[in-house]
């Protein structure tokens, strides 16, 4: 996975602009990714890991369960795909989005980060009352995402795509600008990361719904043959080498011909 922590400007999003974030990543508390932390996190740790199962199981569980019926599955099949004590890519991060001068945000056209999917099953977001997350439209706009107090931004990314052939949908979401009257307010952000485990093979799952509807075994969206902790490494490897500036990209093949889009 990424590393854990991520110091502001240590990539570049437009030629001479580089990011704005800070962010801190804990990954589940497997004997594969015991690592070193600071302070804070050790003397917090218990809590932060006893959030981040109860988000696993009991919020996360409850929407693997709902896919599962919707695709007329067996109720524990995406649950049995993703088990918190199994290797997977999971994490907690902790993410700050410090605000730009007008003239960053000028020569950035506003875009922070450039729309994009997420690599796992599903992100959920719990975010300040900071507006500035975009959603793409179907039709190619983009939507500003309330934070609705007491509520999770849930996002469905790659590997949901994947699985049901493009029946659901990876959100294509951006980071932007917040409005002129929260533009000198830095973000703060919690995050969970969904990720299948890792030695799932991200081929379409047999849904007589799928079929019922025409998202066939053989279509061109199927990642058949790549696992999911390929799929997440090959992305995470890419967005840090990349030899463009972030928001300079527009398509990026990732592994086994499969390519990521990001949008304007």
């Amino acid at each position: 996975m990424k590393s854990a922590l991520n110091a502001i400007q240590t990539q570049e999003v437009r030629p001479g602009v580089k990011d704005n974030v800070e962010l801190y990543n804990v990954p589940k508390p497997l004997p594969a990714f015991e690592r070193p932390h600071p302070s804070i996190i050790n003397e917090n740790r218990e809590e932060i890991e006893r959030f981040a199962r109860h988000i696993h199981e009991q919020i996360v569980g409850k929407l693997l369960v709902l896919f599962a019926i919707i695709l007329e599955l067996p109720e524990d099949y995406f649950l049995a795909r993703h088990r918190y004590d199994e290797k997977s890519d999971c994490h907690l991060r902790y993410m700050k989005y410090h605000h730009r001068t007008e003239d960053e945000n000028r020569l950035l056209e506003d875009v922070w980060i450039k729309g994009h999917t997420d690599f796992g099953s599903l992100t959920l977001l719990f975010r300040q009352p900071v507006a500035a997350l975009q959603v793409r439209t179907p039709e190619g706009s983009w939507k500003w995402v309330k934070p609705y107090p007491g509520s999770i931004t849930v996002n469905l990314a790659d590997a949901l795509e994947f699985l049901t052939n493009g029946f659901l949908k990876s959100s294509i979401h951006r980071v932007v600008a917040p409005p002129p009257d929260q533009r000198d307010l830095d973000r703060l952000g919690v995050l969970y990361f969904v990720r299948p485990e890792d030695d799932l093979e991200l081929r379409p799952v047999e849904s007589e719904v799928l079929k019922r509807l025409g998202y066939n075994q053989t279509s061109d969206e199927s990642a058949a043959g790549i696992t999911a902790g390929a799929w997440v490494k090959a992305r995470v490897a890419k967005g840090a080498t990349g030899d463009k500036p972030r928001n300079d990209l527009k398509e990026q093949v990732i592994i086994g011909g499969k390519a990521a889009k990001y949008y304007d």
